[in-house]
């Protein structure tokens, strides 16, 4: 059975750890082939002893097998603080998903799962990961931390986003990245999910988001923004030309119309938005990843690693 295969097996019981797990192994494994050769897929989880520290934490077990000293590593001596904020309004949860279809087909489902995949990188490296989640309301929030019941305690949490029927429900990102920026008191890479919809489009509110993203890198954290999305319906509007009901998932309002009629139109506003999202970003110093659900998870993994690498 191949890794797709195995992937799809697993997808199928809707296992979130066991399917992040899979997917950082098949990249890790790969790694070889890749830039990073040099990131090293054995995670370290003791330190070598050094004369004169405390012998409290010494593993005697590994000295009897190893006849040399280590000590193991414990959650303040993590090299990296991770802060994953997921956007979980009723426009992630597009596209409804068809029965038997894996969940990581839309973006609440893709972002979740990827969370889980960085979550199982930094575990690997015994780095510590907090989690925010948000709508119209701060649903969730969890601090950095490194330990195993701490993160059972999110991939819970994640799976509980999958298996909650969305209600509708707005993105209040302004509000709420502030809150988030407030909550982060030790620098850390903050990575958030999200598809940058909001109902209110003015010029003034766009600024307002972006300042709220400006506040987020306070205290010098580093701010990642994956900026999930359809392609083939949300940027590319892929409709045949029968008669359609478009409704807005967070305000319930409804259109109809011909697709084809308005395809054109359609693609060059949803790239002059795009655009527009990587220029303030680049302005904020933000790192701006545009991803789409049916791609692989590598793009999100290879982001990470750099972003490490440069945290420094």
């Amino acid at each position: 059975m191949n890794l797709e295969q195995q992937i799809e097996k697993i997808a199928s019981f809707q296992n979130l750890e066991l399917l992040a797990n899979q997917i950082v192994e098949g990249f890790i494994s790969g790694m070889h082939k890749s830039p990073f050769h040099g990131f090293s897929a054995e995670f370290a989880e003791h330190k070598i002893y050094n004369s004169g520290e405390s012998t409290k934490h010494i593993d005697w077990k590994l000295y009897a097998k190893t006849d040399r000293l280590y000590s193991k590593r414990y959650e303040e001596e993590t090299n990296l603080r991770c802060h994953l904020i997921i956007d979980n309004s009723s426009s992630m949860h597009y596209p409804k998903l068809k029965n038997k279809q894996p969940f990581y087909e839309n973006k609440i489902g893709f972002s979740i799962l990827a969370s889980a995949v960085l979550m199982n990188l930094l575990k690997k490296q015994r780095d510590a990961v907090g989690l925010s989640v948000y709508s119209d309301t701060y649903e969730y929030y969890s601090p950095e931390k490194g330990s195993d019941r701490h993160h059972r305690m999110i991939l819970t949490k994640m799976q509980e986003i999958l298996e909650i029927n969305p209600q509708t429900k707005k993105t209040d990102t302004v509000t709420f990245l502030h809150q988030i920026a407030e909550n982060i008191h030790r620098r850390s890479l903050v990575i958030l999910f999200t598809d940058m919809f909001h109902s209110n489009t003015s010029e003034e509110y766009n600024d307002k988001i972006f300042k709220a993203l400006q506040h987020l890198k306070h205290n010098k954290h580093k701010v990642v923004v994956f900026h999930v999305y359809d392609k083939k319906t949300e940027l590319n509007f892929s409709f045949d030309n029968s008669p359609r009901k478009f409704i807005d998932l967070e305000t319930g309002e409804e259109i109809n119309l011909f697709a084809e009629n308005t395809q054109e139109a359609y693609n060059k506003v949803v790239q002059d938005y795009f655009k527009k999202i990587e220029t303030n970003c680049m302005q904020y110093q933000i790192r701006y990843v545009p991803v789409s659900v049916d791609e692989k998870f590598e793009k999100i993994m290879t982001t990470y690693l750099v972003e490490k690498q440069k945290f420094g």
